[in-house]
C-alpha cells in the first residue's frame, strides 16, 4: 500500500513539474527549473515542518507528500532537506561536502552518462 501512496504523489508532482515547464521563457537559464527545485524544497520543508508539529498525519499522507509529490515534483527537494539537516546538525564539513559532491558529482555523472550512451549506439 505504501507504494501506491508514492507512486500517486509521483504522479501528482512529476505533472507539476511538466506543467511549471510549459510556462513560456525567453533566456537560455534555465529559470524554469531553478523555479520548480525552489519550490519543491519549500514544500518539503513545510511537509516536514508540519509533520514535526502534529501527531496525527498518517505515514500515508507523509509518504505521498514527501516521497512521492516532493520526489515526483523535484528529488532537488530531498538533497536540500538532507543538506539543511546536516547544517541544522552542525555538521557543517559533512553538510558542505555532500552539496559540493552532490552538485560536482551529479553534473559529472549526466556528462558520462551521456558519453557512455554516444559509445553505445
Amino acid at each position: 500500500m505504501n507504494f501506491l501512496w508514492v507512486a500517486l504523489g509521483g504522479a501528482v508532482g512529476a505533472m507539476g513539474r511538466y506543467a511549471i515547464s510549459l510556462i513560456p521563457s525567453k533566456t537560455t537559464f534555465p529559470v524554469l527549473t531553478l523555479v520548480t527545485n525552489i519550490i519543491g524544497a519549500v514544500l518539503i520543508g513545510f511537509v516536514v515542518g508540519i509533520v514535526s508539529t502534529r501527531e496525527d498525519i498518517s505515514q500515508n499522507s507523509v509518504l505521498f507528500w514527501k516521497t512521492g509529490i516532493c520526489g515526483g515534483f523535484t528529488t532537488f527537494s530531498t538533497f536540500s532537506l538532507e543538506a539543511y539537516r546536516l547544517f541544522e546538525d552542525r555538521l557543517y564539513m559533512q553538510g558542505t561536502l555532500y552539496a559540493a559532491l552532490s552538485v560536482v558529482c551529479c553534473i559529472l555523472g549526466v556528462f558520462c552518462g551521456e558519453k557512455l550512451a554516444l559509445l553505445l549506439r
